[in-house]
């Protein structure tokens, strides 16, 4: 970890950095950039209000990773996994043009709660995501929908220089290798567990449902799912 900064004012030249990233994808694919669109001067704010209360501090920290930011979530407010609702409250900043409610937040909001509260969680813990930028398609029908980086072959590769860059940059924030979470047990486990046998990143990839999923499939099982991660994010302190 770099000494001269907080993980906070990491989290900020990150981001910083992600704003000037330029790419060249398949057609068909396009990325949603939150520090560089048309909302960047709105989501700048929030992020800078967000980390500093949070994470405004020299501590470590483990990495809890999904696989991409949707489209109308995290990829346009910053921050990943928060809706703009929970944002609005947690910064007093009103959030005027993205003011969505996402079903996988709500579910991680009952995961933070039952493990201590934002505070405690957010001391312990950073979330990002595999590729930190949000990725969309053209369908057929000339709309643009959510994709993910391991959705195509050709999109993968495009982007896999990216994505071990940032994941390298990020544990020099002072991110505890010993494990690593990865949200999402399918395609985004496979690929993470692969990468990390390439590039050693972390000793352990612990793999968890997704909350959509969770929701959309197994919400009459959601405090189970509750349980199984404060197990898994419980179990780390012993390690």
């Amino acid at each position: 970890m770099n000494n001269k900064f907080t993980f906070a004012e990491q989290i900020l030249q990150f981001n910083d950095s992600l704003s000037r990233k330029a790419f060249e994808l398949p057609n068909g694919f396009k990325v949603i950039n939150p520090f560089s669109g048309d909302n960047k001067e709105q989501v700048w704010k929030i992020t800078r209000v967000f980390y500093k209360k949070y994470y405004n501090d020299t501590q470590t920290r483990r990495l809890i990773l999904g696989s991409s930011p949707a489209r109308r979530g995290s990829a346009v407010l910053g921050i990943p996994f928060e809706d703009a609702k929970h944002i609005q409250t947690e910064t007093g900043i009103f959030i005027d043009k993205f003011c969505i409610n996402k079903s996988s937040s709500e579910f991680l909001f009952d995961v933070i709660n039952k493990y201590g509260g934002c505070k405690r969680f957010y001391n312990d813990f950073y979330l990002n995501f595999v590729c930190p930028l949000g990725i969309v398609r053209t369908n057929s029908k000339g709309n643009e929908i959510n994709c993910n980086y391991y959705e195509n072959k050709e999109l993968q590769r495009a982007l896999y220089p990216f994505i071990v860059n940032t994941i390298c940059r990020q544990i020099d924030f002072g991110i505890d290798t010993s494990i690593c979470y990865c949200i999402g047990s399918g395609e985004n486990y496979k690929f993470l567990l692969k990468l990390n046998r390439e590039h050693n990143f972390f000793k352990e990839i612990v793999p968890l449902e997704h909350p959509r999923f969770i929701m959309q499939y197994n919400s009459k099982h959601k405090n189970e799912y509750i349980e199984k991660y404060l197990n898994a994010l419980c179990n780390s302190d012993q390690q």
